[in-house]
């Protein structure tokens, strides 16, 4: 009697223990019923004719933001069937795929710029089994993030809400396409924010234990109102998976960057002209501060905003406009997102004293960039090579590196030349071994070109040099 008593007591209290567990568990079920509809999936492909830059590997993508980064940071999207062998030209089609996520009715879809990078063709499959062909409104690497546009009514969409009001230890949920499993659901919390990493330095990432493997990037981060909070960027991984470390672009940077993607097609981004690093106990200490915190300055840059303020070596920044700043990371992601020409002010501590000075930020050089599907296409090419191009004026030419001579192109409207591997923003140094040193030069050399012939181009890039070949198309 007794025994069964105990047993009773048991069974009672495991029962009331499991209701209340299941009482304080969250409930996704509606969630996602709500949400998976505006996400999708994106595939990509690169044709394979496109040129590749002297020493470039054949299986790395140009231009990744995470070469430089140890193995262990790593996209989470990867193109498949990356052929090796072979030289420049001889690369078969790539494949690659991501998320993305609907914003309009009328068909303007989210995902990360890693995802659609030198992609040729886009194709977005909806979560009802349709698909589109997307059009790139525009991309940026600084921020990671895309635009893309299908031709579609009446669709789902997600809103954006606010990350800024996010809480460590909140509830969110991923919604992608791991591995190509479409509309995969996962849940977790946040695990902090405010990261960064060496490619997007002026990005405050999320960091959360959500599961994001592969396939994910692109993909919306969900609070549990349903709203957008971040876009799915990339993890901390030792063996290319998903380890508990998980990162996302909050929906504040991602709506500035789409805001003006749609309307001027780049991303401005502001600039102080300094050098940062952070602080130890000993420095603090030197300096007179009270604990390790804010941006030592180790350079200040001539003429930069920052030296017309009167900031110098050894000062330490710790206040931004009011915005405290604790490690010299968090300078960064606030400059950039300061529209230039704005004034800004700096709480600086310099050797036991602290004062405020006004700083007229600067704009980062290089905000156009090449992602954008508009400026790719900008203006009407009044040549038979189908790419616009203008003379270097002394700034941009220190901007570029520095190239001797050459003409910038400004649009590439050749399907033929993108596929070779132009991008707006590239320099022409010489076509077909002659040499053009200005738009008028340009011109003549163009006139001399027979129609249907293959035209070599000498083109400076990012400091290197390469050739890139390919036939004009024949005008109509």
């Amino acid at each position: 009697m007794v025994l069964n008593r105990i047993a009773l007591f048991f069974t009672m209290l495991m029962l009331v223990t499991a209701q209340t567990v299941s009482a304080q568990a969250p409930d996704f079920i509606d969630l996602a019923a709500e949400t998976t509809p505006a996400v999708v999936n994106i595939e990509t492909t690169s044709y394979g004719q496109r040129s590749s830059r002297r020493g470039e590997s054949d299986g790395e993508q140009r231009g990744n933001p995470h070469d430089e980064l140890p193995e262990f940071f790593r996209r989470f999207f990867g193109p498949e069937g990356e052929g090796g062998g072979g030289g420049p030209r001889s690369r078969p089609d790539r494949r690659g795929g991501g998320s993305g996520f609907i914003i309009a009715e009328d068909g303007y879809i989210v995902t990360n710029h890693h995802v659609i990078d030198e992609a040729d063709r886009i194709i977005v499959r909806l979560a009802d089994r349709r698909e589109f062909e997307a059009e790139l409104i525009g991309s940026d690497e600084g921020s990671d993030i895309a635009l893309l546009k299908v031709e579609a009514e009446d669709l789902p969409t997600l809103k954006f809400g606010n990350s800024t009001k996010l809480r460590q230890g909140e509830w969110v949920i991923a919604i992608g396409s791991p591995f190509n499993y479409e509309q995969t659901v996962t849940a977790g919390i946040v695990s902090a924010k405010g990261r960064t990493n060496g490619a997007q330095q002026y990005v405050p990432f999320i960091q959360t234990d959500v599961a994001i493997n592969r396939g994910n990037s692109g993909g919306p981060l969900v609070n549990m109102k349903g709203e957008v909070v971040g876009v799915n960027s990339w993890i901390l991984s030792s063996n290319g998976g998903y380890i508990g470390l998980s990162f996302s672009i909050p929906s504040e940077v991602a709506q500035s960057t789409l805001d003006q993607l749609r309307t001027q097609g780049y991303v401005s981004r502001g600039l102080l002209g300094v050098g940062i690093e952070d602080l130890g106990l000993e420095e603090a200490e030197a300096l007179g501060l009270d604990r390790p915190r804010g941006a030592l300055v180790n350079r200040v840059e001539a003429d930069s905003a920052a030296d017309n303020a009167g900031v110098k070596v050894g000062d330490v920044i710790l206040e931004f406009n009011g915005q405290r700043i604790e490690r010299f990371s968090d300078l960064p992601p606030l400059v950039g997102a300061t529209r230039p020409g704005t004034e800004a002010e700096l709480l600086i501590h310099r050797w036991g004293k602290e004062q405020t000075v006004t700083a007229v930020i600067d704009e980062l050089p290089g905000a156009e960039t090449e992602g954008s599907e508009r400026g790719r296409r900008a203006g009407v090419a009044r040549n038979q090579l189908g790419i616009s191009v203008e003379t270097i004026d002394a700034a941009s030419r220190e901007r570029l590196g520095d190239p001797e001579g050459g003409v910038l192109v400004t649009g590439v409207q050749s399907d033929a030349a993108y596929r070779a591997g132009l991008r707006r923003g590239d320099v022409i140094l010489m076509i077909n071994n002659r040499e053009v040193g200005s738009s008028r030069e340009f011109s003549r050399v163009v006139e001399d070109i027979e129609t249907g012939k293959t035209v070599a181009l000498l083109v400076f890039r990012n400091g290197t040099t390469t050739f890139l070949a390919y036939t004009p198309e024949r005008e109509d």
